[in-house]
């Protein structure tokens, strides 16, 4: 199963690729949205989807400007540009940065689908070759001598691609063949902050951005940061900051 992600200012455009797309037929589970690049790339980092559709003309963060960071960060999902613009220079930024396809507003449900179709299948072909290379690779991986601090920036690197999901540091001391106490002394030597303190400060940053959109409700951005109930978000926000969610943002609006 796959997730989709949803990128433009526009509300009704929102609204119409979320129904005319056949969802279901190509197993995508899931559809998350976003108003402008900015926002869509810290979705993308927090949920991971495989499939993105995003509009070239967006305030904050343009199309093409979140394509090349996409492009970077996540080479495997597949983008989908929807524009109102049939013009020759977009297409061309959309291609040179990896999209699969470039349909046009008002959205057709035919152009629509026959792109998700395009899409799914390029990812399906992925998964399957990633997971034969899994296969072949671990051996090497595991063979592969890596120094303390290279271990360190790539325990960093994943913690700010991961930090809504649970992190378990048992599996870089597994893979690398350090102790965790000795990973954990590491990290916090080099970057003056423990491994779940840095984890939890990017949880509670991103926190105080979702509050700031008052169109988002607090299960929503409880869910969205990957806590199991709404309360224990609650108590883990004002545990950090002295103030509950709903408290902040009343504070926000003042």
């Amino acid at each position: 199963m796959y997730q989709a992600l949803i990128i433009d200012d526009e509300k009704p455009v929102r609204i119409a690729i979320s129904a005319l797309g056949h969802w279901q037929e190509y197993h995508i589970s899931k559809l998350l949205y976003a108003t402008n690049g900015e926002e869509g790339l810290a979705v993308m980092r927090e949920e991971k989807p495989s499939l993105v559709f995003v509009d070239m003309r967006m305030p904050i963060m343009n199309g093409a400007d979140f394509l090349s960071i996409a492009k970077q960060e996540f080479p495997q999902a597949q983008c989908i540009v929807v524009s109102g613009y049939d013009d020759f220079k977009y297409a061309q930024v959309a291609i040179k940065n990896g999209a699969v396809d470039y349909i046009l507003k008002p959205v057709d449900e035919a152009d629509l689908n026959k792109a998700i179709k395009r899409a799914v299948e390029t990812l399906d072909q992925i998964q399957k070759k990633t997971q034969e290379q899994a296969l072949t690779s671990t051996t090497a991986e595991t063979e592969k001598e890596l120094s303390p601090s290279e271990v360190i920036d790539i325990i960093k690197d994943y913690v700010e691609r991961n930090y809504c999901r649970d992190i378990k540091l048992s599996m870089f001391s597994e893979k690398y063949f350090f102790s965790q106490k000795y990973l954990s002394k590491l990290f916090k030597n080099k970057y003056d902050i423990g491994i779940y303190e840095y984890a939890l400060k990017l949880r509670m940053d991103r926190a105080k951005l979702l509050l700031k959109d008052k169109s988002l409700q607090i299960q929503e951005i409880s869910d969205q940061l990957g806590y199991s109930n709404n309360n224990y978000f609650s108590k883990a926000f004002k545990t950090y900051y002295g103030v509950s969610p709903s408290e902040y943002r009343e504070q926000e609006q003042i």
